[in-house]
């Protein structure tokens, strides 16, 4: 394994850092480090060291004052003096190395500017996530159609995945005519909600959140940095799955470890 380190920012309310770094290591990572978010912005590491940094769920600041709307705040204006986070952080994206922001970590990197173009990072907000559709915390398992057409490094050889998703703040906003017109026409939407055949909808409860377009996940035109609303850690084993007492299941391995280990494979070859 070629690999580097793979970093997993905990802290602040995230909460999903074990089963990030189980489904790391159960899909070839060589190294996992968690890492408290402010031992982060104190500038106690080298980004250069990883290959692939990992922005977490969970309650982010208790989603209190918005989805990581504090986080992004913290990210923008509370890091060391001494650590250029904008400029390594972009140095990070250009590189090609890999961004994974799953729920509260896809809000950090679209109210970053990372997504839908990480050019914009640090700098401008092109799309926003907000509170769901019905006004509730939804806690549910959903069925994901993946766009054929996008070239992100996470679902490649995926039709259809099943996830669960946990927010109360999932709601992908888009209002600007031309941002709209270039995520569909530049294939960055990831990942759609679907009925258990398949076919995008927007039906409740099959799309849970009320997202513009159905969407469920967006990636950068590079391919690298995905951002993705349903939790894939949270399906590491067959017994994950609601139903996995009636069901018969091929393999050991959840659906959810099919994204890692495809970022491995991708680091691998690199």
């Amino acid at each position: 394994m070629k690999n580097k380190k793979t970093l997993i920012l905990s802290g602040m309310g995230l909460n999903c850092e074990h089963e990030t770094a189980y489904a790391c290591e159960k899909s070839g990572a060589t190294a996992v480090e968690i890492l408290h978010t402010l031992r982060f912005l104190n500038g106690t590491i080298n980004l250069g060291d990883y290959d692939f940094i990992i922005f977490i769920g969970g309650f982010l600041d208790g989603d209190y004052l918005g989805s990581a709307r504090v986080g992004v705040n913290r990210f923008k204006y509370g890091s060391s003096e001494n650590f250029d986070l904008k400029e390594q952080l972009k140095d990070f994206s250009r590189s090609g190395r890999l961004l994974l922001g799953i729920c509260n970590g896809f809000q950090l990197l679209v109210k970053l500017g990372f997504l839908p173009d990480e050019k914009q990072a640090f700098e401008n907000q092109t799309i926003s996530l907000t509170q769901n559709q019905k006004g509730i915390f939804e806690n549910r398992w959903v069925n994901l159609r993946v766009n054929p057409q996008n070239n992100n490094v996470f679902t490649r050889g995926i039709e259809q995945i099943y996830l669960p998703v946990r927010h109360g703040e999932g709601r992908i906003v888009v209002t600007d005519e031309k941002t709209q017109s270039d995520l569909v026409s530049n294939n960055q939407i990831a990942m759609f909600y679907a009925d258990r055949e398949g076919k995008t909808t927007g039906d409740y409860p099959h799309n849970p959140n009320g997202s513009w377009n159905n969407i469920a996940a967006i990636s950068n035109e590079a391919g690298n940095i995905l951002g993705m609303m349903p939790h894939p850690e949270a399906y590491n084993h067959y017994t994950n799955h609601p139903h996995w007492t009636r069901l018969q299941f091929a393999e050991e391995n959840g659906e959810g470890l099919k994204l890692f280990k495809n970022a491995y494979q991708h680091l691998n070859q690199q």
